[in-house]
């Protein structure tokens, strides 16, 4: 079941649910806006020009409060927020339909696990033609939370626990578990 803003802010007064930093502007009436943070990071070229997912990727990381994400354009990207899901919730991270009209994809697989603490990394594309100024702190999208029928038997502990900052792919390290 997707949570109301009242159901919101219920497990947040109870500090089950915590976002911070958090503004109570930011609750709607079915979701929690999310908004930009400050830190981009951009695949590093590799000597192939092949990305191999078994094999780690070096990421440039940029702290910046404004970035021009040009035409086709890919880039990593943080929000500000800093949250902390219980083990019966979990949230799926949507982009916002008026950024999304003007060319700029925002995506995160959609989903975040119950248990996961840490910032969401974002992957935006711009499919414009036009290149698109970010600012950090502009609402970039919206967490829905939904209720699980009862606790995660095994709440997420992967190794984006704790994240912080735009935190670039770690699939290689689902092949050395594979061994």
């Amino acid at each position: 079941m997707i949570l109301s803003d009242g159901e919101i802010q219920h497990f947040l007064e109870k500090g089950s649910l915590q976002i911070s930093p958090m503004e109570p502007s930011q609750i709607q009436p079915a979701s929690v806006d999310i908004r930009l943070g400050n830190t981009f990071s951009i695949l590093e070229d590799t000597p192939t020009g092949i990305i191999r997912l078994n094999e780690a990727r070096s990421y440039k990381t940029i702290p910046t409060d404004t970035y021009l994400l040009l035409p086709g354009q890919f880039v990593l990207a943080t929000t500000m927020e800093y949250i902390t899901l219980p083990d019966n919730l979990t949230a799926f991270v949507e982009g916002r339909s008026s950024l999304g009209r003007l060319g700029l994809f925002i995506q995160n697989a959609g989903w975040v696990d119950p248990g996961f603490e840490g910032e969401i990394t974002l992957e935006l594309f711009n499919a414009n033609r036009y290149a698109i100024e970010l600012q950090s702190g502009h609402r970039i999208g919206q967490l829905v939370f939904a209720r699980m029928a009862e606790n995660a038997l095994h709440p997420y502990a992967g190794k984006y626990q704790g994240q912080k900052g735009a935190t670039g792919s770690k699939v290689f390290m689902d092949f050395s578990r594979q061994i």
